[in-house]
């Protein structure tokens, strides 16, 4: 009895495995098998040229230039006049450093995917600075601090913040 249920159960898988050869093949719009590598040809012979795949074209992302020293040309349109202009550089270990104009800084600051990037909180000098050179100093590290994208324009690099637009110059 035993034997004959196992001869029953594998007709039933093997009926299964039939049934769903043949849909498949139907579904290709054969008919009869044609043999291998026939499933292709037209009747005059010549082989069915099938569209090639084209991978759609993505915009080439920019790489954010690590290691460069960058100064600070402008905020928002307001450009930073005096020998101290703010500047900043981020290394490879993703550490940014720089001045601020009366005060130093450092950060940890990594571009991300789609020209984004992340600067974590600044750990800063505390010298005592002229009052309108404090103020330019924190619109500055406010801009930075927030910057969220970032781009490559020409030669100057561009941090864009809800606080503002920072514009850098390569400094040499």
């Amino acid at each position: 009895m035993r034997a004959v249920l196992i001869a029953i159960l594998a007709c039933a898988v093997m009926a299964v495995d039939l049934t769903a050869a043949t849909q498949a093949q139907a579904q290709m719009g054969g008919g009869a098998p044609t043999g291998f590598g026939r499933g292709n040809r037209r009747p005059g012979g010549e082989e069915e040229k099938k569209p090639q795949y084209v991978p759609g074209t993505k915009a080439s992302e920019k790489i954010f230039p690590l290691d460069s020293t960058w100064t600070a040309v402008s905020l928002n349109g307001k450009p930073f006049t005096g020998g101290d202009r703010p500047s900043f550089i981020i290394d490879k270990q993703y550490r940014a450093r720089g001045y601020g104009g009366c005060n130093t800084f450092a950060a940890t600051a990594f571009p991300l995917k789609d020209q984004h990037l992340a600067v974590g909180p600044l750990a800063l000098t505390k010298k005592s600075c002229d009052k309108g050179l404090a103020a330019t100093e924190q619109a500055f590290f406010v801009a930075l601090r927030t910057a969220a994208v970032w781009d490559l324009v020409g030669s100057q690099l561009v941090l864009k913040s809800p606080n503002g637009e920072l514009k850098f110059d390569r400094a040499l």
